[in-house]
Parts: structure tokens; C-alpha cells; sequence
């Protein structure tokens, strides 16, 4: 595992687009958050899991060369001697939000600060085009994405119980917020 230090963030070029789909790796579901609203402002609780499982998303097919050199997304990704280790894709959201449609670390290398350089460029990014914070969703399961959200200064700010109907195995959306000062 590389330290902060030897991590280089790039934005995507042509030639970069083929490293996208090598940072979405699985990852660990063993907990679940729990959200609350009570007098217009949201808690939640944790519950752990009996058994873990992992899971990964299935690759994105997008049009890459939109998020290059684009004023309204970006697309970053992280290296390490070369190797592509972490991702984050960003878009200029209609509530001038910085909204986060994805972002990933290869599971070596999570822990090593990869994504919280990648957030780091997120938000200089979203500071440059004046925008007033980052938003991004998860899924109530995914408890190790809420933690790491949080841990980044992230306040639950909603949550959609019939977004995700169509999959039985997620029972609630939940909306991340960070605000900038």
C-alpha cells in the first residue's frame, strides 16, 4: 500500500479511458445504515451484518470523451507507479452541487488516502465553478462508503425508500451532503 505522497491525480485524456473500468473492484457489504428524520433533522443508526458479502457494480457504459475537458463534469483518476488505483466522476449539478456519480479505489490500495485525494480534487474542482458543496447517494447497505463519506465532512441529507424498489436487496437510498464555507 502506497502512502499519500507517491499518489498522482489525473484528469482523463483519451489515452486514460481505458484504465476507467480497472478501479471498480468489489467491495465488502456488513452493514446497513438506518436513517431518521425526527424535528427536520436526519440521524441514523448502524446495524451490523451476520454475514458479510461483497458485490461490485456493474461496469459503467458511458460516452467517456464527455468528461474530458469538460466546464460541467470531470473525470479524475489516481496512480501509483503508473498503475490506476482510484477513480472519481463528477458532474455540475443543477442545485450548484458537485454531484459524485461514482467514485472508486481498487480494494489493495483503500486505506492508502486515494479516495480522499480523489474528494480532494472533487472539491477544488467544485470550488472553481463556485458551487456551494458535493452531494453523491448510497445504498443503505453499503455502511463502509456511509463511514467514509462522513469521516469526509458528508451530513445525511435525505433518503428515497422507493428509489431502489426494483432491487430486494436495498431498502433505502440514501443523499450525502458537504457543504463549503
Amino acid at each position: 500500500m502506497n502512502s499519500e505522497s507517491n499518489i498522482i491525480i489525473a484528469s482523463l485524456k483519451q489515452e486514460l479511458i481505458e484504465d476507467i473500468p480497472k478501479t471498480n473492484d468489489y467491495f465488502t457489504l456488513y452493514g446497513r445504515v438506518v436513517p431518521s428524520l425526527q424535528s427536520g433533522k436526519w440521524t441514523y443508526k448502524e446495524i451490523l451484518f451476520d454475514e458479510a458479502s461483497e458485490t461490485r457494480f456493474p461496469d459503467d457504459k458511458l460516452d467517456w470523451s464527455q468528461y474530458i475537458n469538460s466546464e460541467d463534469r470531470a473525470l479524475f483518476l489516481a496512480y501509483t507507479n503508473d498503475t490506476c488505483i482510484g477513480q472519481i466522476r463528477i458532474v455540475k449539478d443543477w442545485n450548484h452541487f458537485c454531484y459524485i456519480e461514482n467514485i472508486a479505489a481498487k480494494q489493495e490500495y483503500r486505506g492508502s488516502g486515494v479516495g480522499k485525494l480523489l474528494l480532494h480534487k472533487a472539491e477544488e474542482w467544485a470550488k472553481q465553478r463556485k458551487l456551494i458543496g458535493m452531494s453523491l447517494e448510497t445504498q443503505d447497505d453499503n455502511l463502509g462508503a456511509c463511514r467514509f463519506y462522513v469521516k469526509h465532512g458528508f451530513l445525511l441529507g435525505g433518503a428515497d425508500t422507493l428509489k431502489q424498489s426494483y432491487n430486494p436487496n436495498i431498502e433505502t437510498t440514501l443523499y450525502w451532503y458537504k457543504l463549503f464555507e
